[in-house]
């Protein structure tokens, strides 16, 4: 798609320092070999718009016949989605879902009230050595929607609105901005894009969301003198026109937000509910394990193992 005009920097003069609501570290932890950096949700900030789980996987690279595997588990109340820069994943899930996703597509899966699935690297993969690198999210149902039943979506790369011009790549994987509008279906209004600047190069926040966050992936970016590098998270005030300019090595960025909710959300585990009741229901049925009858399944193609509901 060419050029959107829509996309042109309005940078702003002086100190926008103020604009900047929340600066988020994320908490980095290795899991194995891999390391995985936790931006949301943080002792700051919750959610950006329906955003509540944002985890940086890697960089990391697997030597012959390793990889990542996670094994079957649970979800309710929320929509997964994966978006990969480097490497793949097979997705199996208990809708009989068996997606592998590479680097500029999507995985949206909607856990409503209740799906179970894994994410494990393919055995074609694991023949020879492998990078992954990607950016996991959950995005919180709106209450009304939380007990929705379960679904999913696989959209590939030319499926997504893709802008280009003037120093600037932006993939709009969720939602509407600038314009554009991705085709996954949502619950509620958001924003979720992948942005690819070069060095110098600027562009606006979307003006039509309540919630603006950025993730610096790789590079640095300026917002009005302020210089933020990889690894953190800027929540932006609501309203204010701003533009963020890439540093002398270019940027790649993950930009996302939208409405808010209207209140907190319980998080368990894997688990995410508008009530404790909600939670405390999702246990039990995972802890009674009645894959035949019971709340939640087994993906078909991968039920010989799962993640044990945890101690605590």
């Amino acid at each position: 798609m060419s050029w959107n005009p829509t996309l042109d920097p309005h940078c702003p003069k002086g100190s926008a320092v103020d604009a900047i609501d929340t600066l988020i570290i994320p908490r980095a932890r290795d899991i194995g070999g891999f390391e995985v950096r936790r931006a949301l949700p943080s002792p700051k900030r919750q959610m950006v718009g329906p955003f509540i789980f944002f985890d940086q996987m890697g960089p990391a690279e697997f030597l012959t016949g390793q990889g990542i595997d996670v094994r079957p588990h649970p979800h309710i109340g929320l929509a997964t989605v994966t978006y990969l820069y480097k490497g793949e994943f097979q997705h199996r899930d208990s809708l009989g879902t068996n997606q592998m996703i590479y680097p500029g597509e999507v995985n949206w899966m909607i856990a409503g009230n209740g799906v179970t699935h894994s994410e494990r690297t393919s055995e074609d993969t694991r023949t020879g050595q492998s990078d992954l690198f990607g950016i996991q999210t959950w995005v919180a149902l709106p209450e009304k929607d939380e007990e929705t039943n379960a679904g999913f979506e696989h959209h590939p790369k030319e499926a997504l609105p893709f802008l280009e011009g003037e120093g600037k790549q932006v993939r709009l994987i969720l939602g509407n901005a600038w314009g554009e509008t991705a085709p996954t279906k949502t619950f509620s209004e958001m924003f979720y894009a992948d942005v690819v600047l070069k060095a110098e190069a600027a562009i606006p926040l979307p003006d039509n969301h309540e919630d603006r966050g950025v993730y610096v992936t790789s590079g640095s970016v300026t917002v009005a003198g302020d210089t933020f590098e990889a690894g953190r998270m800027m929540v932006f005030r609501p309203g204010d026109a701003l533009s963020l300019k890439a540093g002398p090595e270019g940027a790649r960025l993950m930009m996302l937000g939208g409405a808010t909710l209207g209140q907190s959300r319980y998080i368990w585990w894997n688990f995410v509910a508008s009530s404790r009741d909600k939670i405390d229901a999702a246990k039990e049925a995972w802890r009674a394990g009645d894959w035949a009858h019971g709340r939640f399944q087994l993906p078909p193609d991968d039920n010989t193992e799962f993640v044990p509901l945890p101690a605590r």
